[in-house]
């Protein structure tokens, strides 16, 4: 009687544990206000980028140079873990942080 008992209780357990993915339950709440560079984005380049991206070809130092890399900078911020060309190198951004970048170019890609 123990034995099924037990056999039961672990299938109830394993029935209630819930897989989920690290995207069902991170913070993808949608961003209501307008994202500038100055408010939301630049914060997030200087934390994150700007050790590797300083002066020099690849440059992320300032408004335009982000601008202008925009769609390369949202493409290796959103490639899956182990991508070697996925940025930062040996991290990663938030789901929140990528959310404000991505919105920023919805919204314009405005600087103030």
């Amino acid at each position: 009687m123990k034995k099924f008992i037990y056999i039961i209780s672990s299938a109830v357990v394993l029935i209630a544990c819930d897989s989920r993915t690290y995207e069902e339950i991170s913070d993808n709440t949608p961003i209501a206000e307008k994202v500038t560079y100055n408010k939301d984005v630049k914060a997030i380049i200087e934390a994150n980028c700007v050790s590797c991206h300083s002066p020099g070809a690849q440059a992320l130092t300032n408004y335009n140079q982000v601008k202008n890399n925009i769609d390369n900078i949202i493409d290796r911020i959103s490639r899956p873990t182990g991508d070697p060309l996925k940025m930062p190198q040996g991290g990663s951004l938030s789901p929140a942080q990528i959310n404000i970048i991505t919105k920023w170019k919805a919204d314009g890609l405005t600087e103030n």
